[in-house]
């Protein structure tokens, strides 16, 4: 299933590799970019990535976080829709930690059809196909290899991987009460949801109050079709493809076995 979605959306991510790593080389490190910062090379990578899915697809709406020519005079409703982020912690682009990614989602009638996520610094790729399964391949010419979510069980000895914190010695009060083994850092959803999907890190807390589809869209299926589960931070449903692309119920990803009682605990951090 989404056969040729999948070749359209990873031909795409591939050339929009290909520009971001020439990008990222001749690029001048700000080591103090804030949280909100923009490149040029956001909307360059955007445009590659949403002109190769038009011509594959030119009747399908899009969504993508850069104002950009092509997302402009493109449909943003309807049944079939590409979602996009074209660099994906765009501060760890910036600061040139390697701590961004690529991430290209598509949804059918509101559900996740496949999700790619190329992080181009590290040369890893994560891909997942509804009901076909996800799957990474590291370094170039390299075999694909089929993904797992790990097999821990206890909080205590699972890794927790969470955006970067002003100060990590300051856990938060989420972080308290989910009292994890290990807590872990980085800047772009995609890489985290990515590194759950590989067994890498065992669950990946969101809290943010609001952030969008395309923040989190491509690498949800990644987990799913890993063997995970993501919900929001109560268990909720995550639903994409709404007007304005809110999210607004933050977001868990776990391997599945510590699912229940993360959110249980996560319940006590909330009051619930």
């Amino acid at each position: 299933m989404y056969e040729r979605e999948l070749m359209a959306g990873l031909a795409a991510v591939g050339a929009a590799t290909r520009l971001i790593v020439d990008e990222y080389a001749r690029f001048q490190a700000i080591p103090d970019a804030p949280a909100d910062i923009t490149t040029e090379t956001d909307s360059k990578v955007q445009e590659i990535i949403l002109q190769a899915l038009v011509k594959a697809f030119p009747g399908d709406a899009l969504c993508a976080e850069e104002d950009t020519p092509t997302i402009k005079n493109a449909a943003t409703s309807g049944d079939r829709m590409w979602i996009v982020d074209p660099i994906d912690g765009t501060r760890g682009f910036a600061q040139k930690n390697g701590e961004f990614s690529i991430m290209v989602a598509f949804i059918e009638n509101g559900q996740i059809g496949l999700g790619i996520v190329a992080q181009p610094a590290a040369q890893r790729l994560t891909w997942a196909t509804r009901g076909g399964g996800c799957w990474r391949r590291d370094g170039v010419g390299m075999e694909p290899m089929r993904c797992r979510v790990s097999n821990v069980g206890a909080l205590d000895q699972a890794t927790l991987i969470q955006s970067r914190s002003r100060d990590p010695n300051e856990p938060s009060n989420w972080i308290i009460a989910m009292r994890p083994g290990k807590v872990v850092e980085s800047h772009s959803a995609g890489i985290k949801l990515a590194q759950v999907a590989r067994g890498e890190a065992d669950l990946y807390l969101n809290t943010y109050a609001a952030f969008h589809d395309w923040d989190i869209c491509a690498g949800h299926i990644l987990v799913t079709e890993a063997g995970g589960t993501v919900t929001g931070l109560r268990g909720q449903t995550l639903v994409y493809g709404i007007p304005e692309a809110w999210q607004h119920c933050g977001l868990l990803a776990t391997n599945g076995s510590l699912h229940s009682e993360s959110l249980r605990r996560l319940g006590s951090a909330q009051g619930v």
